[in-house]
């Protein structure tokens, strides 16, 4: 008797244990941002995720192991030990049709790349780079390719493609604190191997293979200056808008009138800008709603927008947050004028008179471009070269915006066929 006893004893302690884990992302994680990476790890390590979307501040749930449990102690991420039944509970609450809540299981880790010439130059402007800095801190691995690995066609060996603070007009930014010397070069010899005449030739082909990376079912991620440089460079095909000081010869008299809108992503009717100085501060495009910097609303904020859970999962999934107010911030392309959006574009955050985070969809696959450079950067774009230490940013919303990206493509079940 003492024997069946005992049995049941630890039968029931058995059951009552933890086979869970809860990783909260509402004010009660210590570490939002490295938060994400444990996700990632799990999706890594063939494990699938619970993305509990408006649920404790888009909370993820995963089976209770011990090594999940140390990644999560080693760095600083909170979480809480929960029995099936609960972990059951909350799945039951958030299908409950009359809450905005919903699970979305991720099932596999993202191949990540990202689009910097760090891949072939000093390039010390893209230390401040907020995607590279962030998957760094979240310790999320990832791959840097350049242009010359598009034009070798590699693209559709990835999953995830980030683009920041990049020029595909082939102006080298209109900026030489932007872009030195030898990046240029750089990018000029990569132009000569592949047999282009101007390296705005070599970047049209670039842009139009990422466009078409997109379209086979690739996700494409752009910030700052990147996402309207990309669309630009489309609309532009066979126009000649680039000036003499950066390839020799004049720009197309008929350059506006020529652009064709139909090939952009995200963008239409806008108007080009004049070059104001290959060593000063120039905006591309009108695309760019403050291009002498500043904000356009009084308080500094933009809003993000509440979506279904149930019904729009997608943006749901890409605005989850603590926060739904976040700090706006500068970059050469700091947010995107409302009359250049297109109509088919879906605008999930934005301040009083521009856009600032976008969605759309393009063949079998989707983009989101992101205004502005560093979610945490110093107001005014002061400090540029000076990289943001996410360590006394650990929560920051506006970073985290970019980690919802990082994640979102783990929901496809099936992996992109090319």
């Amino acid at each position: 008797m003492k024997q069946l006893l005992l049995l049941g004893l630890l039968a029931g302690s058995l059951m009552a244990r933890a086979n869970s884990l809860l990783i909260p992302m509402d004010d009660r994680q210590a570490n939002h941002l490295k938060a994400y990476g444990i996700a990632y790890k799990v999706l890594k390590d063939d494990q699938e995720v619970d993305w509990l979307i408006n649920y404790r501040g888009g909370s993820f749930m995963v089976r209770q192991s011990a090594a999940v449990e140390t990644e999560c102690r080693v760095r600083g991420v909170s979480f809480e030990t929960i029995s099936d039944a609960q972990a059951a509970a909350i799945r039951q609450k958030l299908a409950d049709p009359d809450l905005n809540m919903d699970v979305v299981t991720l099932h596999k880790a993202a191949k990540i790349i990202v689009y910097s010439p760090i891949k072939i130059s000093p390039s010390e402007f893209e230390n401040t780079d907020a995607v590279l800095l962030v998957l760094t801190y979240a310790e999320i691995p990832y791959e840097v390719v350049y242009d010359e690995e598009i034009l070798k066609g590699e693209l559709p060996k990835y999953d995830w493609l980030h683009l920041h603070h990049e020029d595909f007009t082939g102006q080298f930014g209109r900026n030489l604190h932007r872009q030195t010397l030898t990046d240029i070069k750089a990018q000029e010899d990569i132009a000569r191997r592949y047999g282009f005449a101007k390296v705005s030739q070599m970047k049209l082909a670039v842009a139009k293979s990422i466009k078409s990376f997109c379209a086979g079912g690739g996700y494409l991620f752009a910030m700052c200056s990147g996402a309207e440089t990309l669309d630009i460079a489309l609309a532009a095909e066979g126009v000649d808008i680039v000036g003499s000081a950066y390839d020799g010869d004049g720009v197309d008299a008929d350059a506006q009138r020529k652009l064709d809108y139909s090939k952009c992503l995200a963008f239409h009717n806008f108007t080009l800008e004049g070059d104001n100085g290959y060593r000063g501060f120039s905006t591309f495009s009108d695309i760019n709603a403050t291009g002498v910097g500043g904000y356009d609303q009084p308080g500094g904020y933009f809003q993000l927008f509440n979506f279904s859970a149930k019904w729009d999962a997608i943006p749901a999934m890409l605005t989850q947050n603590h926060e739904t107010v976040i700090r706006e911030f500068f970059g050469q392309t700091t947010a995107f004028r409302k009359s250049t959006v297109k109509p088919s574009t879906l605008v999930m955050g934005e301040g009083k008179t521009s856009d600032r985070y976008i969605y759309g969809e393009v063949g079998k696959g989707q983009w989101t471009f992101y205004g502005g450079h560093d979610p945490e950067g110093i107001r005014g774009g002061g400090g540029w070269r000076n990289p943001t230490d996410l360590n006394l940013h650990p929560h920051s919303p506006g970073y985290r915006l970019i980690l919802n990206n990082v994640l979102f493509p783990s929901a496809r079940k099936k992996k992109r066929k090319t």
